[in-house]
């Protein structure tokens, strides 16, 4: 069951969004309208999985591969595996700071409910974001309230790109200048507070900005969309502040399911080695990461000694926590199925 449909308030953003044209929300049609099949881009796709999970294994010593899958800390696993809920607890949290203000005053659990479930099909499409458009489609009934969901996901998923992006410039920058903790730490919050600063700068100029473009009826759109955000520029960056939480407790998620392997490594590397992973995991070359986390742990953790059976060890409890994730989402969507109960509405009229 379909779930949020939302219902703007007169002169909103929502209200003044229109339902694109048919031929333009068909993401298989052709030039002339003509469906094209979908096939050859799933085949193409398990294909590419197949093939980086193949490259990730070359060399690979199965019998020590087994070894080290054998001798798993679970204690520690488990560990990780509650920091990796928590932290989609706080993601789905800092989806809904950008999604109330622009008229989806629903209850947190509705996010939480949602997040999971975008989730659940980031397991079997590609890249990292498949499930965004989920998301978006399953926090409204509409479609201009779909569109202005996306544009919430959206604001959401460059919060936490962004706050990626800080810690690995961090980390990267003080792995290359042989920065102590407290350097460190000050160059990241140095780095930290001069993005803040410019997240509430453009968006609080977004009008401004928007009159540099082409003046179109799409921009008009896209501009009155976000009208919430410059009348609150703090949201994005408290978004963004939300987002270094997020991407803190997946660092240390990984880095606990590499103690439960034995890796002995500074907690500095796994702040290099994360980011690094998630970001080589948007591209769309995998389904659900499969063969790309693998490969760039191996890759990434060679300088540290770490040999290539336990990075790709790494990289299989790293999935492993994503497949427990999404069951969660997949339990949501089993439960809205079955329950026959009214759906939750926006508080907006």
């Amino acid at each position: 069951m379909s779930s949020v449909p939302h219902a703007a308030a007169p002169g909103s953003p929502a209200q003044e969004a229109r339902p694109a044209p048919a031929h333009a929300a068909g993401e298989g049609r052709g030039a002339e309208g003509t469906a094209r099949p979908a096939w050859p881009l799933v085949v193409l796709r398990i294909v590419g999985t197949a093939g980086l999970m193949a490259l990730a294994l070359r060399g690979v010593d199965w019998g020590r591969l087994g070894a080290v899958l054998g001798g798993v800390a679970w204690g520690w696993w488990t560990t990780a595996m509650v920091l990796a809920l928590s932290v989609q607890v706080v993601a789905a949290l800092r989806w809904a700071v950008l999604a109330r203000p622009v008229g989806f005053g629903l209850p947190v659990t509705v996010f939480v409910r949602r997040f999971f479930e975008g989730l659940f099909f980031n397991l079997f499409l590609p890249t990292s974001i498949g499930g965004d458009v989920v998301k978006a489609y399953r926090l409204a009934d509409t479609t201009p309230g779909r569109v202005l969901a996306a544009c919430t996901v959206l604001a959401d998923r460059l919060a936490g790109l962004t706050a990626m992006g800080v810690i690995a410039v961090t980390a990267l920058a003080a792995h290359r200048q042989g920065l102590t903790a407290g350097p460190a730490l000050a160059l990241g919050g140095a780095l930290t507070a001069a993005v803040l600063a410019t997240a509430r700068f453009v968006v609080g100029n977004l009008e401004r900005i928007m009159a540099l473009v082409p003046a179109s009826r799409a921009t008009e759109i896209l501009a009155a969309r976000l009208l919430p955000y410059q009348r609150q520029p703090g949201l994005v960056a408290s978004a963004i502040a939300w987002g270094l939480v997020v991407q803190i407790g997946g660092v240390l998620s990984v880095a606990c399911i590499g103690r439960a392997l034995g890796i002995e490594v500074g907690l500095a590397t796994w702040f290099i080695v994360v980011p690094l992973v998630n970001l080589a995991m948007l591209l769309p070359i995998s389904i659900g990461g499969v063969g790309v986390r693998e490969g760039m742990m191996a890759v990434l953790l060679a300088p540290s000694g770490v040999s290539r059976e336990t990075a790709v060890a790494v990289g299989m409890l790293t999935l492993l926590t994503a497949v427990v994730c999404g069951i969660v989402g997949g339990l949501s969507l089993l439960a809205d199925a079955r329950s026959p109960g009214p759906r939750h509405r926006s508080t907006r009229r």
